[in-house]
């Protein structure tokens, strides 16, 4: 129930202050309570689903399928868009992507995770793997991505990224900042 409770409050913008004090809570305890160290009684769900407007069965939900935490389209699985020419170039590399304010730049992960710092910040992240082969590590899940597949997922996610192989990948990344 950890990341769920935590990525729930992010998602509707709620400060761990404040959900406490909806909830008639401690911040401390729901401190751990999203850190995985506590797991509250049924009572205590309740309270935090009422806070969070949600129904209780959410803050207990098993990790999502795959394709719900994040969008994976391997190079030889891409669809042309719908009414493209056939002599468009044109691919869906990500589902569901609005116009939002968007980060792009080009990354080299270094060979080895540079720490065990996760990175989760606001909004939405796309990779598109240019070159090389790439590891990313969601924590509970770690997927490689080769030369041309994409991957786009909620950046509240904790992630970390490295290359494989000899030489450093080269990444397209986009990310969307929802306050930006």
């Amino acid at each position: 129930m950890s990341i769920r409770l935590k990525l729930l409050r992010k998602k509707l913008g709620i400060t761990l202050e404040a959900l406490a004090e909806k909830a008639g809570m401690t911040k401390s305890y729901l401190s751990k309570v999203e850190r995985g160290l506590n797991t509250p009684s049924i009572a205590a769900a309740l309270k935090l689903a009422s806070a969070l407007n949600v129904k209780v069965e959410e803050l207990f939900a098993a990790d999502a399928p795959t394709q719900e935490r994040y969008s994976l389209v391997r190079s030889h699985q891409r669809q042309s868009l719908p009414g493209a020419r056939e002599v468009s170039s044109y691919a869906v590399l990500a589902s569901q992507i609005s116009h939002r304010s968007l980060l792009p730049f080009m990354l080299s992960p270094p060979t080895e995770f540079s720490d065990s710092t996760f990175k989760e910040h606001e909004g939405e992240e796309f990779l598109f793997v240019h070159e090389g082969q790439v590891e990313v590590d969601f924590m509970n899940e770690r997927v490689i991505l080769e030369r041309g597949d994409a991957l786009y997922f909620n950046a509240q996610t904790p992630h970390r990224l490295r290359s494989l192989g000899p030489q450093p990948a080269q990444l397209l990344v986009v990310v969307h900042e929802m306050n930006g």
